[in-house]
């Protein structure tokens, strides 16, 4: 295969497989419509951990390509390599079950070590799955050590050496941070790559795979500027600062088939531009399944997200009497934070016929909600890029965001949606009464969500964008 560019992403989590969220949606949309874009020049595989949480109809479909041990420090662990092919990307899938026969794909005390074996495996594996990319794309610090590992002990070992690196951060909230203690016992790393971890006085995941990679990119490009600020940086201004000559910023897409309303077989009826109207039967049977009174008449507020005060979950919080004092009904969908959790649940006792309040994660539960409502509200603190607002306006569901990362990038006042600026509650209704005042002329309000239901979220533009990048890197 002359001339044919390898491409390999290492992520901890890919859509339809495993996923929790954003991340999950990228990898698994994002690299099938780069393989769509150049189907001959471009051999892209993914691999990603084998979660006990993966459906029975997946494994039913795995071919296995091999087994051995790996090793990690002091420790020789079995791993076996499963694939599964989607559209011309091979999906591999890393199975141990020490590591990752559990509940949750995150959230465990040795998370810090199960990532640690998974990006060993990786790089062990390329030569038994005959795959040596030509770039390795790692996403977010569940991934950071593969780059770790290929600048530093893998940098002089033959078939490694001219694999190119590219690091994407989706947030840079979470960085893996550790102790110095574990340098070698859990990340099988040595006095040598004290330097690259380093940071503040602690091993910091992220900062190793900033400072080793040789692209670096975030998920819009607002947040790359973002992120070079104090107050986006979650502390790592100053290195990224160091290295931002290196920096890209690429808004995410959507998989626009698998969030499309006229097929969606999760929808209690399926619409599409032409037949907006056919919207209002969604509402009218979400408002049976959770006990609300049936008006298809009546805006229906919509929030699908976990509740973080990054989320801006508390803006909610302070005005939500003034909200609901409006002929609105109020939908969430998420879980997160225990007082934000009872917030919620108080809320509902207290608005009983304008509050349903869904305290989970339910992807089929999220669509019906994305297909009855009529506003979304996403008034972030801070947002890389964000997908909600996309899948929503996919949906026909016209956003209501604060202006900043990545829906500063998507969403433009009066055009797709509504915005505001500064993070206030305030302004956080004055975006709302904008929306509200909209939605009384019916005709104005149908004519508005068809404009935002033909917004182009798809993955076009930004895989273009990507290939440039690969161009680059190579």
């Amino acid at each position: 295969m002359a001339n044919v560019k390898k491409i390999l992403f290492v992520a901890s989590e890919a859509l339809p497989f495993a996923s929790t969220g954003g991340l999950g949606d990228v990898i698994g949309s994002l690299p099938l419509a780069l393989k769509r874009l150049q189907k001959e020049s471009l051999d892209i595989r993914v691999i990603i951990p084998l979660y006990k949480t993966l459906e029975p109809k997946y494994r039913e479909q795995m071919i296995k390509i091999c087994e051995t041990t790996i090793a990690l420090s002091w420790r020789n662990q079995y791993a076996a390599v499963y694939m599964i092919e989607r559209e011309g990307v091979k999906f591999y899938f890393i199975d141990n079950e020490h590591y990752f026969n559990r509940r949750f794909l995150y959230g465990s005390f040795d998370d810090g070590e199960r990532f640690a074996f998974f990006c060993k495996a990786v790089v062990e594996l390329l030569p038994k799955i005959d795959f040596i990319p030509d770039i390795l794309h790692a996403h977010d610090w569940q991934s950071a050590l593969t780059v770790i590992y290929l600048k530093g002990q893998y940098a002089n070992r033959g078939e490694y050496r001219n694999i190119k690196t590219v690091f994407t951060i989706h947030n840079i909230e979470y960085q893996g941070v550790y102790g110095f203690d574990i340098l070698g016992d859990i990340f099988d790393l040595t006095e040598n790559d004290r330097q690259t971890v380093d940071y503040n006085g602690a091993i910091n995941l992220m900062k190793g795979a900033i400072v080793s990679c040789d692209m670096l990119t975030t998920v819009s490009p607002t947040y790359a500027n973002e992120i070079l600020r104090q107050s986006f940086s979650a502390g790592l201004h100053n290195v990224l600062d160091l290295f931002k000559g290196k920096i890209r910023g690429i808004i995410n897409g959507i998989d626009m088939d698998y969030y499309n309303p006229k097929t969606d077989s999760e929808l209690f009826n399926n619409y599409d531009p032409k037949l907006v109207s056919m919207k209002k039967q969604n509402k009218i049977q979400l408002q049976k399944m959770l006990g609300l009174p049936e008006d298809p008449d009546i805006p229906m507020i919509a929030m699908i997200t976990r509740l973080a005060s990054h989320k801006g979950v508390d803006l909610i919080s302070h005005a939500a009497d003034e909200l609901l004092s409006n002929n609105i009904q109020f939908v969430l969908l998420g879980t997160g934070d225990f007082h934000y959790e009872a917030f919620f649940t108080q809320l509902k006792e207290h608005y009983p016929s304008k509050v349903s309040i869904l305290l989970m994660f339910n992807r089929d539960m999220s669509k019906k909600i994305y297909a009855a409502s009529d506003i979304f509200l996403m008034p972030s603190q801070s947002e890389p890029c964000g997908l909600s607002q996309m899948i929503a306006s996919r949906y026909g569901t016209v956003p209501v965001v604060r202006s900043v990362g990545g829906l500063h990038d998507t969403i433009h006042e009066g055009i797709n949606g509504f915005s505001f600026n500064e993070y206030e509650s305030s302004d956080m209704m004055a975006a709302v009464y904008r929306a509200l005042e909209k939605f009384k002329n019916k005709v104005v309000w149908n004519e508005f969500v068809k404009d935002v239901m033909n917004t182009d979220f798809s993955w076009d533009k930004s895989a273009k964008e990507y290939l440039s990048l690969y161009d680059e890197v190579t």
